[in-house]
């Protein structure tokens, strides 16, 4: 299995876009479960996000050129 790190396919911090990486879901569906998720659960999901964002390593930025080409692609 993949090690849990932020996603260079990012919009806010990378968090949603490393979550759906690591479970092979979509980016746009994890992030629209998180947005649901803020609504019910009363923020407590921003405060995880937040927590997320300060443990989980930042992807390697030494990948290829290729493999940075591959990742907007699947944008």
């Amino acid at each position: 299995m993949a090690k849990l790190t932020r996603s260079n396919n990012k919009v806010i911090a990378g968090v949603c876009g490393g979550l759906a990486e690591h479970f092979g879901l979509s980016a746009s569906a994890m992030r629209i479960v998180f947005v649901l998720l803020l609504f019910l659960t009363f923020s407590a999901a921003g405060i995880a996000y937040i927590i997320l964002m300060v443990i989980m390593p930042k992807k390697n930025s030494g990948d290829s050129y290729k493999e940075r080409m591959q990742d907007r692609l699947n944008q």
